[in-house]
């Protein structure tokens, strides 16, 4: 693999170097030992420890196979894999047209996924958005990130994926707090429209939508809200990144994370009564 010229994907191979040497002492082995007996160069061990270069699959089985360490092998590659894929720069992709800017949300992705968990602080989901408050939310990030597509065209592959909440098979579990219900994206008549489209979203058979009203005692809070695709994927987008995230041990804090907000939310009346009170208020 090359290298990236995103600092965080240096760091993350950097980090995968010091868990692989972490293997490597915790058998008892020198570098130039393992390198003996995985029959590799012993500077091919130190630029893989060093986070210089990135182990192959193949390099890792033999690895941990050396150091006695099978267990470790499905977690080690899966990092492996997302190190260079995982820290993608937004601008770059960016200037390509915001439909490339998507990172897992793409409609293959969705269309393999049984099973989503979506948190949001601050703002309403994409697959639950009307075209209006897309358009005003696009509007700002097409500008800010200077790209080069139509808003129309955005706007339209985002409304498209929309179908999928009328797949059979497919479930939405979704948590946002209170702030992303009173948080405007263009005038007052475009947020009033989006929380009459959530009320109406809330009530579709594959939904299940909790709000975490402000000012309560809560035992989790999380720092950047995040989608989880089944078991297998957990997405985070920052102002200059989408961040992927498929080691399984990573995944799990995720869940446990998704499952702690889930449980400081309200649901069914009480949450679809906390959405009418923010359109009340509107007026």
């Amino acid at each position: 693999m090359s290298a990236s010229p995103s600092s965080s994907a240096k760091e993350a191979k950097k980090a995968l170097g010091a868990r692989m040497r972490e293997v490597r002492k915790d058998a008892g082995l020198t570098a130039r030992a393992l390198a003996l007996r995985t029959k590799q160069h012993y500077t091919r061990v130190s630029k893989i420890e060093n986070g210089t270069q990135v182990p192959t699959d193949i390099d890792i089985r033999l690895w941990c196979a050396a150091c006695k360490a099978d267990d470790q092998v499905p977690d080690l590659i899966a990092t492996a894999r997302a190190v260079e894929s995982a820290y993608v720069e937004f601008r770059r992709q960016a200037r390509a047209g915001m439909k490339r800017v998507l990172g897992p949300h793409t409609q293959e992705r969705y269309a393999t996924t049984a099973t989503f968990r979506i948190y949001e602080h601050n703002a309403i989901p994409g697959l639950f958005q009307t075209g209006a408050y897309c358009a005003a939310m696009l509007s700002f990030w097409m500008d800010f990130l200077d790209t080069s597509d139509r808003l129309e065209t955005a706007v339209s592959e985002r409304m498209r994926k929309q179908e999928i909440l009328h797949w059979p098979g497919k479930k939405f579990t979704v948590v946002l707090e209170e702030q992303a219900l009173r948080t405007w994206f263009g005038t007052a008549e475009v947020h009033a429209g989006q929380l009459g489209r959530l009320l109406e979203v809330m009530a579709l058979p594959s939904v299940s939508l909790g709000v975490i009203p402000m000012m309560t005692e809560r035992a989790g809070v999380a720092s950047a809200p995040f989608w989880i695709f089944d078991d297998t994927l957990v997405a985070l987008e920052t102002p200059s990144a989408s961040i992927e995230v498929t080691r399984p041990d990573e995944i799990t804090i995720y869940t446990r994370m998704f499952g702690h907000l889930e449980a400081a939310a309200l649901h069914g009346p009480d949450a679809r009564a906390l959405i009418v009170k923010a359109l009340d208020e509107m007026s």
